[in-house]
């Protein structure tokens, strides 16, 4: 056997072919009482919470544990129920983003190019006693900023106060759990506990700093 004939029956192995993880994503429908005052705007659901078909279902997510301290509906109750005592609360949860592209769970990871919004600006228009929006995180701030703020009219817009509360993530970690928590207080001032009094209205604010 020649040396051309032996390199030639020697096979080497195939490179892989590049693998594309990223993923179309898209929201939930709007989970939103006919009473809802406070909107709380996340950015779109992780992969958890697409498996699992619930928002903010990652065990290590704070949203749902501050939703049992504010407002009695945290994670150890049925799903609907925790919704049923949000609604109750006033409270209604979405997200800004209607579907994206997205490698993973990371807000970070999203191509801003593939961001569709949800019709937020809609949803206003069928909910005029939404007197504030409460945005889960930077992402969702920007997002709001960039693609969803600029298509609601000046007239409503400046009817609603805008909060910039963290993250409730758990790729969150810079800010300690309690400063989040007392910033997420923020929603008291609009939404209406069960069995509490509600908080007095003072002066409009476009962020919880």
């Amino acid at each position: 056997m020649s040396q051309r004939t032996r390199r030639a029956a020697i096979r080497r192995p195939a490179r892989p072919e590049p693998v594309d993880d990223t993923a179309l994503v898209a929201s939930f429908p709007p989970q939103v009482g006919a009473d809802c005052r406070v909107l709380v705007l996340g950015t779109v659901p992780s992969l958890k919470s697409l498996e699992m078909r619930q928002s903010y279902a990652h065990p290590q997510n704070l949203f749902w544990p501050f939703m049992g301290v504010l407002f009695d509906a945290g994670p150890e109750l049925p799903y609907a129920e925790r919704i049923a005592r949000l609604h109750a609360a006033g409270v209604g949860i979405w997200d800004v983003l209607k579907h994206c592209e997205r490698p993973g769970s990371l807000d970070s990871s999203i191509l801003v190019a593939s961001e569709v919004p949800n019709d937020i600006p809609a949803l206003l228009e069928t909910h005029p006693t939404i007197e504030a929006i409460a945005l889960n995180g930077a992402k969702a701030q920007q997002v709001f900023a960039r693609r969803i703020g600029p298509a609601i009219t000046p007239e409503r817009l400046d009817r609603i106060a805008l909060l910039a509360l963290p993250s409730t993530s758990p790729a969150n970690a810079s800010i300690p759990k309690d400063e989040k928590l007392e910033r997420w207080r923020g929603l008291l001032r609009w939404a209406t506990p069960s069995g509490r009094l509600p908080v007095p209205r003072r002066n409009r604010v476009s962020s919880d700093r």
